[in-house]
């Protein structure tokens, strides 16, 4: 699969805003059941290989699954403050669960686990996330922590149709348009910011 061109501005402002931990984060806003947008923080986990699928993490007991189950549509908001660049990314998400049949996201995911901190891991041992606070006592993970990843533990994909990047500096500043066509060619247009 040919890479799309909004791929190397994105990794430029990754590159040159490494040095910010924050910009590992983006903001990703779904569809609640009733129709309202709900938006939250995730974290950039890279790209699966040789696709444009940007990949995070989640917990299948969470809301956002539940959305996600609903209505596979999401938009992402990527701003990077040292190079003043905001990246709007529309399209499908792809949730990756434990029973997942398909033998290459089983392994991404699998992967995805070893590559986690400690920290990152043992959120999936903590009780259910917004349910009522339970006892400090229930946050303590596990001694040593499986190699396998929990049942709750779930890769996300984001595989963008439509890409919105506007470079902040600059007078004027500059503003691209990027889409999909059905035949998967990518179409790019300057457009007023």
């Amino acid at each position: 699969m040919e890479l799309a061109p909004w791929r190397e501005p994105l990794a430029r402002a990754l590159h040159r805003n490494r040095s910010l931990a924050y910009c590992r984060y983006f903001q990703l806003a779904t569809i609640r059941s009733d129709g309202h947008p709900a938006n939250r923080t995730v974290v950039y986990r890279g790209f699966m290989d040789q696709t444009n699928q940007l990949k995070m993490i989640t917990d299948s007991r969470s809301q956002k699954v539940q959305q996600i189950t609903k209505n596979q549509s999401a938009e992402a908001c990527w701003y990077f403050p040292k190079t003043r660049e905001q990246f709007r990314l529309f399209g499908q998400l792809t949730l990756i669960t434990a029973t997942s049949s398909d033998r290459i996201l089983s392994s991404e995911r699998q992967q995805v686990w070893q590559d986690l901190s400690d920290n990152a891991r043992s959120q999936f041992f903590w009780p259910s996330p917004g349910q009522s606070r339970v006892d400090a006592s229930e946050f303590t993970p596990p001694e040593v922590f499986p190699v396998e990843p929990p049942a709750e533990f779930c890769l996300l994909l984001l595989e963008p149709e439509h890409i919105d990047h506007l470079e902040l500096r600059g007078e004027p500043q500059n503003r691209y348009l990027y889409w999909r066509e059905a035949n998967n060619n990518w179409l790019t247009q300057a457009v007023n910011p």
